[in-house]
C-alpha cells in the first residue's frame, strides 16, 4: 500500500529535524495497521462459552418475540400482514398459502427421506400449537386468532379458497326434503332432483298433478317415467284414467318408444278397441318377410276394426297375397327367358310390399294385353280394388308411353257410346295427356291430335306454341279469324316451309270474314 502524503517545507534549522521525527512516526502507525488487517478474521474459532454460540441468540430472539404477546393485546381490530404486505387471512392470502403448501410439501418429504437416510440424530416431534376447540372457535392456545387456511393446514386437510367452493343451495338438490310444487320447479329450470324419496301414492300422484299443473311436457313424461317404474299397472292405469292430459303423454311416449305390449294392455283397459287393433295392425311394418306378414295380415283381419279400416286391411291382406303370386310367376318367366318383354325391359326391383299404385303400373307394363281373369290383369286389379277412372288412366298411361306403345294410348284414350260412335275421352284432362306424352318423348304428330282436344283456347295456343305444334296454331288462329295473330305467326314459320304455305292459302281465301 503506497501512501502519498504531502509533507510541509521543513523550516530552517531545527525545523527539519522535527519534520523528520513526524514522517517516522506515520510511517510506523501504517505498518501496524496492515499486521492488523491480515492477521484479523470474521470467523471465531471453537470455545466453550455459550454466550458467544448462535444457539443461544436464537434463544435469545425467540424469548423477545413471546415477549412481545404479553405486551400487545390480541384485539380483533388489530389486523395482520404477511411479508408480501398482504393483510393475513385474506381470500388472495389462503390462496397462494394453499398453491405453496401443495407445491412444497412433496418437496420437504423427499429433503426428510433423504436427511433421515444420511443422518441418525432423531428431534422430538414439536407440540402444536393448535386444539380441536380453537379450530372451530378461531383462537390457537396463545389466544391469537388463526385464518381459515392455517387451521386446515395444520391439520392436514387440503384447503380451498372460499370464492372456490361450490354454493350450498347445490348440495340441498340431494339432501333436502323438498315439496312436489319445489321439485317440479326444480325440474323446470334443469336442476337434478331424485324422485326416489316420494314413496307414497298420495306424494306420487301430487307430484304428477303438480307437472300437468304447469303445463310442462317434459316434466310430465319424466314423472310418468319414475311411475311407470314404481307403480304396478292397475293402479297406474286406474290413476290416470282420471288424468286425460298426463294419460294423452304416456300413449305418445308409449308410441315413440315401440312398447307396444304395455300401450296394448293400457288401451284395452281403457275400452279403446278400434286403438288396439290399430297398434296392433302398426307391428306389420317391423316384419320384412313376406310370407310372414301376409299370415300376420290375416290375423289383423279378425280385429275389432271400424267398418272403413275393416276395409282397407282387408285390401292389404288380398294385395300382398296377389303380388306373391305374380312375383313367383314373373320371377319364373324371367328367369326362363319365354317372354320378350322381360329380355327387353328386365325387371329392377320385387313387386313384394309395394303399394297398390306401383302394383297397377307394374301390371300395365309387363301384363297389360292379359285377360282380366288373371290375377296380373290391370282391369282384374281395378276391378278388385275398385281404383277410379282418373286413377286408372293416368297409371296406364304413364306405363305405356314409357314403352311408346301409342295405340295402347289411343286405345285408352277412346271410348264408345250406346250408338256405336266413338269419341276421345281423358277424365284427367287433355292437357296432362300432352304434358305426359311429351315427358316420353312423343312424336309431333300424336301431340297434334291430343293438343287440338285441349278445350280452352289460349291453353291450346300455349302447348302448341310450346310444343311446336305448328299445324294446331294455324287452325286456331283461322278459328278465331284472328289476321293479325296469324301474319305475326307467319314470321316466326321457316320460309318455304309447308306451314308457310298454308297460311298464304289462308291469308289469300275471301270467303274468311276476318275480325281485323
Amino acid at each position: 500500500m503506497v501512501l502519498c502524503a504531502e509533507l510541509p517545507t521543513p523550516a530552517p534549522g531545527g525545523g527539519a529535524l522535527r519534520a523528520v521525527r513526524l514522517a517516522g512516526g506515520a510511517m510506523n502507525r501504517m505498518k501496524v495497521d496492515e499486521e492488523e488487517y491480515w492477521h484479523s478474521s470474521k470467523c471465531k474459532a471453537f470455545t466453550f462459552d455459550d454466550d458467544d454460540d448462535e444457539l443461544s441468540q436464537l434463544k435469545e430472539s425467540k424469548r423477545a418475540v413471546n415477549s412481545l404477546r404479553d405486551i400487545v393485546d390480541d384485539d380483533d381490530d388489530l389486523e395482520k400482514f404477511s411479508w408480501s404486505g398482504e393483510p393475513v387471512g385474506s381470500i388472495s392470502w389462503s390462496i397462494k398459502e394453499t398453491a405453496s403448501s401443495s407445491s412444497n410439501a412433496p418437496e420437504g418429504r423427499d429433503s426428510g427421506l433423504q436427511k433421515g437416510s444420511s443422518s441418525h440424530v432423531a428431534f422430538p416431534k414439536q407440540a402444536s400449537s393448535y386444539s380441536i376447540s380453537s379450530f372451530f372457535k378461531g383462537r390457537n392456545k396463545f389466544g391469537s386468532f388463526q385464518s381459515l387456511s392455517d387451521a386446515l393446514s395444520d391439520t392436514g386437510v387440503k384447503s380451498y379458497a372460499p370464492e372456490l367452493r361450490r354454493p350450498k343451495a347445490e348440495y340441498k338438490d340431494y339432501s333436502s326434503d323438498w315439496s312436489p310444487k319445489d321439485t317440479v320447479r326444480r325440474m323446470q329450470r334443469g336442476k337434478i332432483c331424485s324422485l326416489e324419496r316420494f314413496r307414497s301414492l298420495q306424494e306420487k300422484l301430487m307430484l304428477l298433478d303438480e307437472a300437468v299443473a304447469v303445463h310442462d311436457g317434459n316434466v310430465i313424461t319424466a314423472i310418468l317415467i319414475f311411475l311407470k317404474r314404481t307403480l304396478k299397472r292397475e293402479i297406474l292405469f286406474q290413476e290416470l284414467e282420471v288424468r286425460q292430459v298426463a294419460l294423452r303423454h304416456l300413449i305418445h311416449f308409449l308410441k315413440e318408444t315401440g312398447e307396444q305390449k304395455l300401450l296394448l294392455d293400457l288401451l284395452r283397459f281403457l275400452d279403446r278397441t278400434e286403438e288396439v287393433a290399430l297398434s296392433r295392425y302398426r307391428e306389420h311394418l317391423s316384419i320384412q318377410e313376406a310370407e310372414k306378414r301376409r299370415e300376420f295380415l290375416k290375423g289383423c283381419i279378425r280385429l275389432p276394426f271400424s267398418s272403413e279400416d275393416a276395409v282397407h286391411v282387408q285390401d292389404h291382406y288380398t294385395l300382398l297375397e296377389r303380388q306373391i303370386i305374380i312375383e313367383a310367376n314373373d320371377r319364373h318367366l324371367e328367369a326362363s327367358g319365354q317372354s320378350e318383354i322381360f329380355r327387353k325391359y328386365p325387371r329392377k326391383a320385387s313387386i313384394l310390399n309395394m303399394p297398390l299404385v306401383t302394383t297397377l303400373f307394374y301390371s300395365c307394363f309387363y301384363h297389360y294385353t292379359e285377360a282380366e281373369g288373371t290375377f296380373s290383369s290391370p282391369t282384374n286389379l281395378k276391378k278388385t280394388f275398385k281404383i277410379p277412372d282418373k286413377q286408372y288412366v293416368l297409371t296406364a298411361l304413364a306405363a305405356r308411353a314409357k314403352l311408346r306403345a301409342w295405340h295402347d294410348v289411343d286405345a285408352l284414350l277412346t271410348t264408345k257410346n250406346w250408338l256405336g260412335y266413338t269419341k276421345k275421352r281423358a277424365p284427367i284432362g287433355f292437357h296432362r295427356v300432352v304434358e305426359i306424352l311429351q315427358r316420353n318423348s312423343a312424336p309431333v304428330q300424336v301431340l297434334q291430335e291430343y293438343v287440338r282436344l285441349v278445350e280452352d283456347v289460349e291453353t291450346r295456343l300455349n302447348l302448341a306454341m310450346k310444343y311446336k305444334c305448328h299445324d294446331v296454331v294455324i287452325d286456331t288462329y283461322r278459328d278465331l279469324k284472328d289476321r293479325h295473330q296469324l301474319m305475326a305467326y307467319r314470321c316466326k314459320v321457316e320460309r318455304g316451309s309447308a306451314e308457310e304455305d298454308k297460311i298464304d292459302s289462308i291469308l289469300s281465301n275471301l270467303q274468311i270474314r276476318w275480325k281485323n
